[in-house]
């Protein structure tokens, strides 16, 4: 046989396949109806396993066992989303767990940040309700997760990322651990300032401080004063609240230029960070379930089965909805060795039926799912 007779008959083997399958898909069509009808689940693993295995049994070599057993996830994959979305049309899925507003009230509200005056914390508070408003700084990020879930504030904001360094980890943990959801985001441009006490030059610097990812902003300036000593705080306004509390002029800290003139320090050189497009994304976070009718971005955080395959399932929700995810991370699963729970953000509003649709198939087959908020 010649090539192109090959593919002539690969064609119509080909052929076949897709008449089979879209005969299987209208099956699966009608199973949706007979689950809306009862309230069964879509998902049922253990009949998924039991099938893969017996249509692997039919092959006949270890090659083409293998290709059997990916071939039918993905068909059983495809078939569990129709029927997802057959659901979502019905109106079976239900209603999340999260109301719509039109806008945040945040008239009067109470807002936690962590640092001091002068942390840009306090600039993204600043920048995203406005300088008239009920603000105050806790010690740590869980301090203030803890005034929001306890009402003592109405609102937190809590740095999450940042363009050179990366995520900060912590607050990834807290938005599982709390029953607080995202409900808006501030990006704040980074320019760290090398602060000093009145009078002091950068001849007379001997220890910096500053918060840790400052100073790895900051490492390249930092290396050329090889004989600092280098002191990890945990937010950089306290870095500028300590030098200006002690009479040591060989003490200096990185920090914001507000934070310098907020403690009326002299700022000995600015822009030492390495990055000039160096910014921080902040989250606005409440106690409450909502979101805005504008909102444009989904976070959820996920635990999904310790085993092959089981995040390349979870991903073809985001495909088969056409949802475009826009960021994943993963962490450490306290207690549970070599186990991630992965935090993905993805474009979209809660009341549309294509994220619903994702949503309730990303529950059933997850072991577990949070919704981090919809801003």
């Amino acid at each position: 046989m010649d090539l192109l007779e090959l593919r002539s008959q690969i064609d119509q083997i080909d052929s076949q396949i897709v008449k089979l399958y879209e005969e299987r898909m209208e099956i699966s069509s009608q199973v949706a109806d007979y689950k809306i009808s009862t309230g069964k689940k879509v998902f049922d693993k253990a009949r998924e396993q039991e099938k893969i295995k017996s249509v692997k049994a039919l092959a006949h070599n270890d090659f083409n066992r293998t290709g059997i057993e990916e071939l039918f996830e993905q068909i059983m994959s495809m078939s569990r989303k129709l029927q997802y979305q057959k659901l979502s049309e019905e109106g079976a899925i239900g209603k999340l767990p999260f109301m719509k507003v039109d806008e945040l009230d945040i008239k009067g509200a109470r807002v936690a940040y962590q640092g001091a005056e002068g942390a840009y914390s306090e600039a993204a508070t600043k920048k995203f309700f406005g300088d008239d408003i009920n603000a105050f700084h806790v010690d740590t990020f869980r301090d203030a997760m803890i005034a929001i879930e306890e009402g003592s504030a109405d609102f937190g904001v809590l740095p999450i990322e940042n363009s050179t360094a990366g995520i900060v980890s912590e607050i990834y943990d807290l938005l599982t651990e709390y029953e607080n959801y995202i409900v808006g985001e501030q990006i704040i441009k980074i320019e760290h300032c090398l602060i000093g006490r009145p009078g002091a030059t950068i001849d007379d610097i001997k220890t910096v401080f500053s918060h840790p990812q400052s100073l790895m902003q900051s490492a390249r300036f930092l290396d050329n004063h090889a004989s600092w000593k280098q002191v990890s705080l945990k937010n950089n306004a306290f870095a500028v609240q300590k030098i200006a509390a002690e009479d040591d002029n060989s003490q200096a800290a990185i920090a914001s230029e507000n934070a310098a003139k907020y403690y009326g320090m002299n700022i000995l050189e600015k822009g030492i960070n390495q990055s000039d497009s160096n910014s921080t994304r902040f989250i606005i976070v409440t106690n409450q379930k909502i979101f805005t009718k504008d909102a444009g971005k989904v976070s959820i955080a996920l635990e999904i089965p310790h085993e092959a395959g089981s995040l390349y399932h979870i991903m073809s929700h985001f495909i088969y909805n056409n949802l475009n995810m826009t960021k994943i991370e993963s962490r450490p699963i306290e207690d549970r060795n070599w186990e991630y729970r992965f935090f993905i953000d993805f474009d979209g509003n809660l009341s549309e039926p294509a994220v619903k649709n994702a949503l309730r198939g990303l529950r059933e087959e997850a072991r577990s799912m949070k919704i981090l908020g919809n801003y």
